[in-house]
């Protein structure tokens, strides 16, 4: 089995934005956007963050990642480059531990916009060519380097930056017939180990693209930047996004699982006919796997201010009990006469949701789960994440879950 090293390099002594790499963005420290990126990949087999300051260390545990070792003030100037780092953690792991990865990808704090599957497709690209030291995130350039000069002073002529075989006065060129030129990003460099000692190099000569959408481009210098990249983080693009703090397992007892209707058991979109008759759309592979938790003894019921009756036709369909209507304001409270009645403990209960209305139920279950689409709030609230988005799977894949960690006691 490959075994596969997720390191962060976050340094105390930033100059630019101070404390940088615990500074929240969009509700989480910086550091803990790469920390998911590598905790939420399934290729990676262990997260480390090399830090000389304490502070990052704790706030590095709580997001899920290892400090078992501080890096030297030595490696922590602002002239450190990465290459003494990651020789030093790899290092100190070998030589303390006997471990020793195969691979290692580097995550850049100052990068935290990732695509989902950004860390596995680096890893991937990087054991399917055999001959490649790294693979690198790319972006299509902005600016096209050929149409770029050296600048030698104001009273001496500039001089083309670059030339092209075959193209005469490239910087005269339609752009359409220079060749593509790629910009490196900060999101992931994937590096074969034994290369970083052979080559003493993070990226060796043989360096294959992992290319990415340019809408992740992020790379924060400035409190300008910061400022702007939060913003895509509620622009609705798809991306790794931590779970939170501190986040609790799913509980080894589980009695019941709620959830919300639109959003969770929908995609959240309603049609609307000429008579304003409304229908919503379901995912149909939802009801077998909810039929094989309540075999198991677990129950499963949906809590909605929905008034629609296609809830309750959707719950009968399914097999499942639907508490809804315009009178469900305050749903925390609605779950917590459930429990009551129904005396089920708080903690053997596992719901999701969607919404913002959905928060106070996350605050009551003994496990909260968010769709993939949810609400930026609600992600950073939940305890787990789901890959799916409401209305595409993600009752199943909560009775997935669940139905794996009967089987694996170890749970999630």
């Amino acid at each position: 089995m490959t075994e596969i090293l997720a390191l962060i390099p976050a340094r105390g002594g930033s100059k630019g934005i101070p404390r940088k790499n615990i500074r929240n963005f969009a509700g989480h420290p910086l550091i803990a956007w790469s920390i998911a990126a590598g905790v939420q990949a399934k290729s990676v087999s262990r997260v480390i963050v090399s830090t000389d300051d304490e502070e990052i260390a704790t706030v590095a545990r709580e997001y899920g990642a290892e400090t078992p070792f501080m890096r030297p003030p030595e490696l922590a100037h602002d002239r450190t480059t990465d290459l003494p780092v990651f020789e030093h953690a790899l290092k100190w792991l070998e030589d303390i531990e006997g471990y020793r990865p195969d691979i290692v990808v580097q995550l850049r704090p100052t990068s935290p916009i990732r695509p989902k599957d950004c860390v596995d497709s680096a890893v991937g690209i990087l054991i399917q060519h055999s001959d490649a030291d790294c693979v690198r995130g790319v972006v299509p350039a902005a600016q096209n380097p050929h149409k770029m000069w050296r600048f030698h002073g104001y009273d001496r002529p500039m001089t083309p930056l670059l030339e092209v075989d075959g193209i005469p006065e490239p910087y005269n060129a339609p752009r359409q017939i220079l060749p593509p030129v790629y910009w490196q990003t900060g999101h992931i460099d994937a590096i074969r180990v034994s290369m970083i000692g052979r080559k003493h190099s993070l990226t060796g000569d043989v360096i294959y693209p992992l290319v990415i959408d340019p809408r992740y481009t992020v790379d924060i210098d400035t409190l300008p930047d910061w400022e702007k990249y939060e913003a895509l983080v509620y622009s609705g693009l798809e991306m790794v996004v931590p779970a939170g703090r501190a986040h609790r397992r799913m509980p080894a007892k589980i009695d019941l699982v709620i959830c919300d209707f639109d959003g969770v058991i929908t995609d959240n979109r309603v049609w609307v006919d000429q008579d304003g008759r409304e229908t919503v759309a379901a995912y149909r592979s939802d009801s077998p796997r909810v039929q094989e938790l309540r075999e198991r003894g677990i129950e499963v019921m949906i809590l909605s201010s929905e008034p629609n009756p296609v809830v309750a036709a959707r719950a009968k369909k399914m097999g499942v009990e639907a508490i809804h209507g315009v009178g469900i304001q305050d749903k925390g409270r609605v779950m917590r006469e459930v429990l009551e009645q129904k005396n089920i403990e708080a903690e053997n209960v596992v719901y999701i949701g969607n919404d913002l209305n959905d928060l106070p139920c996350f605050e009551v279950a003994g496990w909260s789960v968010a769709v993939a689409d949810a609400y930026p709030e609600v992600i950073r609230a939940a305890d787990y994440v789901l890959k799916a988005r409401g209305g595409h799977g993600a009752l199943r894949e909560v009775c997935d879950l669940i139905l794996n960690s009967i089987n694996d006691p170890k749970g999630l």
